[in-house]
């Protein structure tokens, strides 16, 4: 199949090859302990949306920047410097004064344990107030971050938009202006039962959702997601014969690209948590025309948060690059398992490492 097929405004010396809009926060990081008798965390950064831009500067070389907002102390000064060591562009970060005592804004925070066997992974959240869960939609100047010398692509997801009314309809306003400007949008409903569940109106949830969907190149997820964030009804598509069964998800996904007539692809992973230590895991993109899927592997975990953020970040290099849709799947996958084999949430590999292991290449120790 042609590698034209997801259709991409080319590369005219944009800024920004990526611009991805979300919350960046504070990961603490017990190691192989537990947050409940820990005596010492790891501190990293990470965030549903920065982390797809990380992966494209760090891993896959794009110039990406982050749309986000941090208080102004300390906290946030850390953040700046850990996502600064990514190569991830600051310039477009917000400062928000500090009051000294967070009651105004503050650093959202994350507390995260890794599982092991059939103790499952743990994420504790604690952003309530941060600074980029008030984040409205006239703190950026949408057309100069989308105009002919802006950004290619704007990547964001559902976790940002359920943080608050506030920042649902700043996503809603960047994917608009993306779309006006002929910038690709992809969108990760990346489901969270804690922040949706506890949603004041899950209608006016559903509704942000399908106006972000509405704007879209690229949509990630799966049927669960679809049904839970789009309030789409698949009931009569019946459950999965096996986690890695792909049916179930792709119906979804060729449900989804007929109800949103700007959708290009959907991109959904496959994994088989069977435990904690090793997964099942895999890659799908359906397009209007095909379902691509990359091969399957088994992966031994280190950190799985992340691996999934990773994969969309290996979709959207390949489709930015002009690979194609198999490489896409293929790169994709390979990067949220090498994601997943080291700690904190974004992969800590090169370009190079992420094709020997699409390519299929053994674990051998290289000297």
């Amino acid at each position: 199949m042609s590698t034209q097929q997801f259709a991409l405004a080319a590369s005219h010396g944009q800024r920004w090859d990526a611009l991805a809009l979300g919350e960046v926060m504070l990961r603490f990081d017990p190691g192989e302990g537990r947050i409940r008798n820990a005596r010492q965390f790891t501190v990293w950064e990470g965030g549903g949306e920065y982390n797809v831009a990380r992966g494209l500067c760090s891993t896959f070389g794009h110039r990406s920047g982050v749309l986000t907002a941090l208080p102004r102390n300390e906290l946030g000064a850390l953040a700046q410097q850990l996502i600064q060591a990514g190569g991830v562009d600051t310039s477009q970060i917000l400062w928000r004064d500090y009051d000294g005592i967070g009651r105004n804004t503050r650093m959202g925070l994350n507390f995260t344990e890794r599982g092991f066997g059939v103790r499952a992974p743990l994420g504790i959240s604690d952003r309530a107030t941060s600074a980029a869960s008030q984040l409205q939609a006239h703190d950026y100047d949408w057309d100069a971050l989308f105009g002919r010398d802006g950004a290619r692509w704007l990547h964001t997801g559902g976790i940002f938009a359920a943080l608050s009314e506030h920042s649902a309809q700043t996503a809603i306003a960047a994917v608009r202006a993306a779309r006006r400007h002929g910038v690709a949008v992809s969108y990760d409903l990346n489901y969270r039962a804690s922040l949706w569940d506890s949603h004041p109106d899950p209608d006016a949830a559903r509704h942000a959702n399908c106006a972000i969907a509405a704007e879209c190149d690229l949509l990630v997820g799966d049927e669960y997601s679809f049904a839970a964030c789009l309030g789409m009804d698949l009931a009569d598509l019946g459950r999965r014969a096996t986690p890695m069964d792909v049916g179930p998800a792709d119906a979804a996904a060729q449900r989804a690209l007929q109800r949103f007539p700007t959708l290009q692809a959907v991109a959904f992973t496959l994994r088989d948590a069977s435990n904690a230590a090793r997964n099942g895991w895999g890659g799908a993109l359906r397009t209007r025309e095909t379902l691509f899927v990359s091969r399957t592997r088994e992966v031994d975990l280190l950190d799985r948060v992340g691996g999934g953020d990773a994969f969309v970040a290996g979709v959207v290099h390949a489709l930015l690059s002009g690979k194609g849709e198999q490489a896409a799947v293929e790169l994709g996958a390979a990067h949220g398992a090498l994601a997943m084999s080291t700690p904190g949430d974004g992969a800590i590999t090169s370009l190079a490492e992420v094709e020997a292991v699409a390519r299929g290449d053994g674990a051998a120790a290289r000297r």
